[in-house]
């Protein structure tokens, strides 16, 4: 029995088009060799006017260096924290410092990046709150990246000031932003006391660190907590 003419025409096709890929498929695989012209090269190369030999180029590189030696004296002294006296007060209780548990939370061989860690430096004058009281920053746990979060109770034993709210929350917001686990090693006084009318004031209050708590972990973003210390108010 002849087939239409449709079909043979369709047959024939299949069949060339079989024929077609069994051949593709025994060639290897190698990479094009059609390299296409790239964009870059229709820009034109921008000339520096800049003489690194001149007076005021020299003077220019004096000053940052002024001033980047500036900044790292004041990123050592901050990342101490709290006072001497603190800080031994803290040892005397058999409790890590806050810097050491964040270097001890994160895998070995991997680098901790601090987020604000300027916040609060000569905001308050009646008192130092280095760091804002609280260290925050990305890095690596068991392969994961996680945001951390970490209380500083060398520093007015972990209080709240409205900066360290600001810098909790802006922590917090990285972490939503980029779904990123939050890890919160948490030893802390809650509010500090006497800021405590410009701590819960509006809608980025102290509570809003709750708020963001709920939302992330309905949205299935990890929200773990690890117990450092005495948490009194909010610091629970």
């Amino acid at each position: 029995m002849s087939l239409p003419r449709s079909s043979r025409q369709a047959l024939r096709l299949g069949r060339q088009f079989g024929r077609q890929k069994s051949q593709l498929c025994s060639q290897k695989r190698a990479v094009a060799s059609l390299t296409p012209p790239h964009q870059a090269n229709a820009i034109s190369r921008l000339q520096t006017v800049v003489d690194p030999s001149s007076d005021e180029f020299k003077e220019n590189e004096r000053q940052m260096s002024e001033v980047m030696s500036r900044m790292q004296e004041l990123t050592r002294k901050i990342q101490q924290g709290g006072s001497e006296k603190a800080r031994q007060k803290h040892l005397a209780r058999k409790k890590m410092l806050p810097r050491d548990r964040v270097t001890a939370l994160i895998d070995p061989g991997t680098t901790f990046l601090e987020l604000s860690p300027m916040a609060g430096y000569e905001l308050y004058p009646e008192a130092e709150v280095p760091a804002g009281g609280i260290i925050t920053g990305v890095g690596v746990v068991e392969g994961v990246t996680c945001v951390i979060v970490a209380n500083d109770s060398t520093v007015k034993g972990g209080t709240y000031y409205p900066i360290t709210v600001k810098k909790h929350l802006r922590a917090q917001a990285v972490a939503r932003e980029n779904k990123l686990p939050c890890i919160y090693l948490v030893d802390s006084g809650g509010a500090n006391l006497p800021h405590q009318a410009d701590v819960f004031p509006d809608e980025n209050h102290f509570g809003r660190i709750f708020y963001n708590q709920a939302r992330m972990s309905s949205e299935g973003i990890p929200q773990i907590a690890v117990v450092m210390g005495p948490c009194t108010a909010g610091g629970a």
